[in-house]
């Protein structure tokens, strides 16, 4: 897996920053699940490496605009180039009449059907938001001025290596056997023989994690969310110095995203959401906050627009 940062500014976008929205491209698919949607997102997309036709899911953090405004016109645009098949959107329950009134006021019809999954249930129970036989979906609650929810995306552990030169000796037949064996199954073969697959794969393959939290201050939840991840994107809003305001408006420090990352034992941390107060004319700079993060934690990174990062 990979993700793309199509924005990485709070509030309001910048020259140099868009604002919220991630990219995540599957391993061995050709799907993207989309993690907010700012306004401009599309005009991100079409400056990125993702085609926008690839994207099957949206998940939406909260509600306020800059996760969600650009959010009708990317749905717009997709209906009429006629490329999707349908969307999923993930989020809270309040987004689809948001996204429906949008669409119906300007006299909008898409050309595909979208399908809304309100999230909500499933972050205070604790339960499965999506899974199928390669990926599960899992939110939780955050805190923020308004309900906001994060989400891991944890890829299941894959086959080990499959020992070709094992199955040779033994004068199995290649082709569908081999993929049976592959699959940990027990195959039967025409001269009566039984074989256990396990005996001819390596270890399993420990699939990758994902997790994204913003909008939120220092959360229990989004430590547990983020438990053991390969990596964890999360909100650094503010400097340490600002750490009342960042308490005042809900939104983390760098301090206390890499405190996430810390108790929560991630791989990597990459900071995001950054307030366009920090630029070259302030004392204070985006590489500033990069060091503040790193002092707590180490393997921390500065994300910025078309950024790609393998998750690893």
């Amino acid at each position: 897996m990979n993700i793309t940062f199509l924005g990485t500014s709070s509030g309001v976008p910048t020259l140099s920053r868009n604002v919220s929205s991630i990219a995540l491209k599957l391993s061995q698919s050709a799907e993207v699940y989309l993690f907010d949607c700012g306004e401009g997102t599309q005009h991100q997309l079409m400056r990125s490496n993702i085609k926008s036709s690839q994207i099957k899911k949206i998940f939406i953090t909260h509600m306020h605009g800059d996760h969600i405004y650009g959010l009708p016109g990317l749905l717009a645009t997709l209906g009429l180039s006629g490329n999707s098949k349908g969307i999923e959107i993930y989020g809270p329950s309040e987004l689809r009449g948001f996204i429906n009134s949008a669409l119906s006021s300007s006299f909008c019809k898409l050309s595909f059907p979208l399908h809304f999954v309100e999230v909500e249930n499933f972050a205070l129970k604790n339960k499965i938001l999506f899974e199928n036989s390669k990926i599960t979906v899992e939110c939780a609650c955050l805190k923020h001025k308004i309900p906001a929810y994060g989400y891991r995306v944890s890829e299941k552990d894959k086959p080990g290596t499959f020992d070709i030169k094992k199955a040779e000796i033994l004068k199995i037949p290649p082709g569908p056997i081999y993929s049976e064996l592959q699959k940990g199954k027990t195959v039967i073969l025409e001269d009566g023989r039984s074989l256990n697959g396990k005996n001819f794969c390596g270890p399993p393959k420990k699939g990758k994690s994902f997790v994204y939290c913003t909008d939120t201050i220092f959360s229990e939840s989004a430590v547990s969310l983020s438990k053991n991840a390969d990596l964890l994107v999360h909100e650094s809003t503010f400097s340490k110095v600002d750490e009342d305001m960042a308490y005042e408006k809900l939104h983390s420090t760098t301090i206390m995203a890499a405190k996430t990352a810390l108790l929560s034992n991630t791989k990597k941390l990459i900071i995001t959401h950054l307030s366009p107060r920090y630029n070259n004319k302030n004392t204070i700079m985006p590489s500033d906050l990069l060091r503040e993060a790193q002092k707590i934690f180490p393997n921390t990174q500065l994300a910025k627009d078309f950024l790609t990062a393998e998750i690893k």
